[in-house]
């Protein structure tokens, strides 16, 4: 393979990083709790917790684990928390008994989390208070045995419930963990950490299955990266993406705590004057963020007043970062947004864009050091440079595959074993790779590719637009016809307004023909437009 890229490496950036210094993620987390044990490691709200009382509580949480419960290293744990100070504990404590954690989005329904329980197997789970309603209807119909509470967000995560719940509290696990020995199993490069399920935007979602060698060589490949702009135990990190999403966890969580950040937790992104307000109060120097919640900020009067001079990287992700978000950001904060690219299935990072950035390019970046990104057409076949395709990658970071679906996985690997990643992709002839669209989201307009990505900047280009988002919908003439729903910020927008904006933008086969003004736009707990809720 011919690694174009790294002609345009940052300096300072390695090609190669050494997998083996650290032989597991318990371990890359354990030089910054013994260098700085009295730093505060995370805070959520006015309660803070250190490194010191971080690992105790994990080891504690762990010796529970294997004395009450009678869990063994391999079994699995579901883990149904929002940010707060007992994700991070949880999440640790299970790794350290050797258990798999797999993580479920605390909003979702009975339905969906009867599925991941029982894809799973889960023996136990660590959940939050509240959602217990939501879990005890399923609980006959999967094999979870053992309920450890935490209480809801606001309060102390390490205090007790109320005497009248029968599951054990999350403060009664520590307590008794903390009677016990410890005794560390054997974690290879090859033990399974997470089951990170994907969205399921085709079917069921599956488990990706991601080894400690797999996120350990992601945390040092964004040590490789982000080594020069980033100091050890000097960055305060704003943590408003869902921990349990692979973005959020892998960096803001398990790399920001490998280099000694204090993060802050935020549970309800959402209340966008709130997130705000905890910006302006802590002096963050790192956020990661969604084009949703980047240009929420922006659209939120209280953010006007927070003062950004500490901010000094901004990283996005998850889904396209629009060029006129981007633009507004960096007149608003001084401040270019970072964008990177991965998914569940690869821990998840691929491609970065270099940091601290000088532009916004709307690229996703080079491939991390020892990830090679290959663009294939159909028939398996890499591209000239410029041309469009499916994006591949190989990596140490890529996972094992999709938990107890070998069909699937083998689907999901070319014969040389890249992973295939559903993006429709580009590379420039510097190695910069762009996203066009995801490939079961393009819309075929008399037989030309028309990608949603790119009409929705287009319409985020109108002043009267606050966000748009594109499908294809059928069409006796054309086959298939683009169609956009539309929040506005000005009432006064037309759909007339919007479409003569596009025919300036767009050629004429891109150009919507179906304008819907709507109230709010579907999206995922990370702030995903899903495109898949306006097609049905």
């Amino acid at each position: 393979m011919n690694y174009v890229w790294h002609r345009s490496y940052p300096d300072g950036v390695p090609r190669k990083i050494d997998l083996r210094k650290y032989a597991n993620i318990p371990d890359a987390l354990s030089q910054a709790i013994r260098r700085w044990p009295d730093a505060v490691a995370f805070e959520e709200g006015d309660q803070q917790l250190s490194f010191r009382r971080f690992d105790a509580h994990a080891q504690n949480l762990a010796a529970d684990m294997q004395h009450t419960h009678g869990l063994q290293a391999g079994d699995r744990v579901a883990v149904m928390l929002p940010n707060g100070l007992a994700y991070p504990v949880a999440i640790l404590g299970l790794l350290r008994a050797g258990l798999v954690a797999v993580n479920i989005n605390p909003l979702y329904t009975a339905r969906e989390l009867e599925h991941q329980l029982r894809d799973s197997a889960a023996r136990a789970i660590v959940i939050s208070a509240p959602l217990l309603t939501t879990m005890k209807p399923v609980l006959e119909r999967c094999g979870v045995t053992r309920i450890i509470a935490v209480p809801a967000p606001g309060a102390s995560a390490f205090s007790d419930l109320s005497a009248s719940t029968p599951e054990t509290s999350f403060a009664q696990a520590l307590s008794r963990g903390a009677r016990h020995p410890f005794k560390a199993p054997i974690l290879s490069a090859s033990t399974i950490a997470f089951l990170q399920y994907t969205g399921g935007t085709t079917g069921p979602s599956k488990g990706a299955t991601l080894s400690h060698g797999n996120i350990v060589a992601n945390l040092l490949q964004l040590d490789a990266w982000f080594g020069t702009t980033l100091a050890r135990n000097r960055e305060c990190v704003l943590t408003a993406l869902p921990l349990y999403h692979i973005f959020a966890l892998t960096f803001n969580l398990l790399f920001n705590a490998m280099i000694g950040s204090r993060n802050v937790l935020v549970a309800n992104p959402r209340d966008l004057a709130g997130l705000a307000a905890v910006m302006g109060r802590s002096g963050i120097t790192t956020m990661t963020g969604v084009n949703t919640l980047f240009n929420g900020l922006l659209n939120t009067p209280a953010f006007a007043d927070v003062d950004t001079r500490n901010l000094r990287m901004v990283m996005g992700g998850g889904s396209a970062i629009q060029a006129a978000v981007a633009r507004q950001w960096f007149q608003r904060t001084g401040i270019h947004i970072v964008e990177g690219y991965g998914l569940s299935e690869t821990s998840p990072g691929l491609c970065v864009n270099a940091s601290p950035a000088t532009e916004f390019t709307g690229a996703i970046g080079l491939p991390l050091p020892m990830t090679e990104v290959t663009i294939r057409d159909d028939y398996n076949r890499e591209v000239p440079i410029g041309e469009v395709g499916e994006l591949c990658a190989r990596g140490p970071q890529v996972m094992q595959g999709y938990w107890q679906r070998p069909d699937v996985t083998a689907e999901a690997f070319t014969s040389d074993g890249y992973f295939r990643t559903g993006d429709v992709a580009r590379m420039d002839d510097r190695g910069r790779f762009y996203i066009v669209d995801r490939k079961k989201d393009m819309v075929l307009v008399s037989g030309f590719n028309v990608y949603p990505n790119e009409i929705e900047a287009a319409c985020a280009e109108h002043p009267g637009v606050f966000e748009a988002a594109c499908i294809g919908v059928a069409d006796e003439r054309s086959g298939e016809a683009v169609k956009v729903y539309v929040v506005r910020s000005d009432a006064a927008l037309t759909a007339e307004d919007l479409i003569l904006h596009c025919r300036q933008q767009l050629a004429a086969y891109k150009v919507p023909r179906h304008v819907q003004f709507v109230d709010e736009l579907p999206k995922s707990p990370v702030g995903k437009i899903l495109r898949r809720e306006l097609r049905s």
